[in-house]
């Protein structure tokens, strides 16, 4: 493989590494349509950056394969699943086997449809109500945030299967319509939407939507007193009232808010 091709994944989720080894820290992920730059291959594993949000790190080599630009030109419709994860099969029959889940995020190019299903560029069959114009589901990224409750907290991770702070906020701000967000909270609490005083957290002044900081650390505000979080507290996406969530992160030695920004 050489570097600069420009390919895409082809397996459901892929860990993006540190360092191009299989016990490396896990950085990210990839998801199945995703398209990326080869930065420089050798031994099995490439070194890439993400289309999407300029992310780098390095995969196996067999999670990608050549993109194919017919399927991805202009025109050619973008979508993905409208749920945290769902399903493709080989034929448009729920009966049969599945092949592979599809995950919130994964980029797929339309081929044709067939009663319920649509077939998928290089994949296979989905149930059409489970798919969505990809960054276009809805205008409430704290409803989608919803549909990831209970979660496995993941560091790195980006799916239904496991997700971080990041991650979640990542994902459901994208699928809102919110373009070019950041994958870390380092970059994000710089990036997204503008700065909140710190103060109207505590005097219930917060709006749904709202983001909350914290060093390494961020939620989604449900409402005026309730976050939405993947956290390694509970190892889970989880609800909880943000005083409770203030009151434990300050005594655990995370400190206290940082920032809050409107997206």
């Amino acid at each position: 493989m050489k570097a600069g091709l420009h390919m895409r994944a082809c397996v459901p989720l892929a860990a993006v590494r540190a360092e191009p080894r299989g016990d490396a820290m896990q950085v990210t992920q990839i998801l199945f349509g995703e398209t990326l730059r080869v930065l420089e291959a050798a031994d099995g594993w490439c070194r890439i950056r993400l289309d999407a949000d300029g992310y780098e790190g390095h995969i196996r080599i067999n999670a990608v394969e050549p993109l194919r630009q017919k399927a991805f030109a202009a025109g050619g419709e973008c979508l993905t699943s409208r749920i945290p994860r769902t399903l493709m099969f080989p034929r448009p029959d729920f009966k049969t086997t599945p092949v592979r889940p599809v995950f919130m995020g994964a980029r797929l190019v339309l081929e044709e449809r067939e009663g319920r299903f649509t077939r998928i560029a290089g994949g296979g069959w989905i149930i059409t109500e489970h798919l969505a114009p990809h960054g276009a589901i809805g205008s409430d990224p704290a409803a989608l945030a919803e549909a990831f409750l209970h979660t496995p907290y993941l560091w790195g991770g980006r799916s239904a299967d496991g997700i971080d702070c990041s991650g979640l906020v990542q994902t459901v701000l994208v699928m809102t319509g919110l373009p070019n967000v950041p994958r870390d909270t380092c970059d994000q609490v710089e990036k997204i939407g503008r700065p909140v005083p710190r103060e109207q957290a505590m005097e219930g002044m917060l709006r749904r939507g709202d983001l909350v900081f914290w060093k390494g650390h961020v939620a989604m505000m449900l409402d005026e007193r309730r976050i939405i979080h993947a956290n390694a507290f509970h190892m889970r996406v989880a609800v909880e009232p943000l005083a409770e969530a203030v009151t434990r992160i300050e005594a655990s030695g995370g400190g206290t808010i940082t920032a809050i920004r409107r997206p």
